[in-house]
């Protein structure tokens, strides 16, 4: 599966990669040289820590790298009155008659704690394209699904302060 990404995330991601390899990876390699002189590497903790943060490090480039070579390239426009990308909107859960604001995002910078959800996710699927008003049809699978409406609409800019998630 290809994840959709705004070329705002493309160069989040970058921007991360390119730090990792000029100062995190020079950071891990020195600390492998330092912890490999304290002597005998068989019972030498620190050794064994440093290489695990500096492959650890060298996973995630690799893993950035291909995210952004197999990503689908999104836009994040959308017309003022209907829900697109880097919009907070404002819901209406019918079934527990509560409200809930949430931003959507693409799935990199998801994090539901901070209401933060992904346009890929059931709620954000289903809400994309919708106006203030509409009653949509959240469908989680094939046995249930909830009626939320959209209460509001309010048009933000990705300013980059949403950050991606790591693993």
């Amino acid at each position: 599966m290809h994840d959709q990404l705004t070329e705002n995330d493309i160069k989040r991601l970058e921007e991360e990669i390119e730090y990792r390899k000029l100062v995190v990876r020079k950071e891990a390699i020195a600390a492998v040289k330092e912890a490999r002189e304290h002597g005998d590497l068989s019972e030498n903790f620190e050794y064994y820590a440093a290489k695990r943060d500096k492959n650890k490090n060298e996973s995630r480039i690799r893993y950035l790298e291909r995210m952004i070579k197999t990503a689908r390239v999104i836009s994040d426009d959308s017309r003022q009155d209907e829900v697109g990308l880097n919009n907070t909107v404002t819901l209406y859960f019918e079934d527990e008659d509560e409200e809930e604001t949430y931003k959507i995002v693409t799935t990199i910078r998801e994090n539901s704690l901070e209401g933060r959800i992904s346009n890929e996710s059931p709620i954000g699927r289903a809400i994309m394209r919708h106006k203030v008003g509409d009653r949509v049809f959240v469908k989680v699978n094939d046995k249930f699904g909830y009626y939320v409406v959209i209460r509001s609409i309010e048009k933000t800019v990705d300013d980059g302060s949403d950050r991606i998630r790591s693993f």
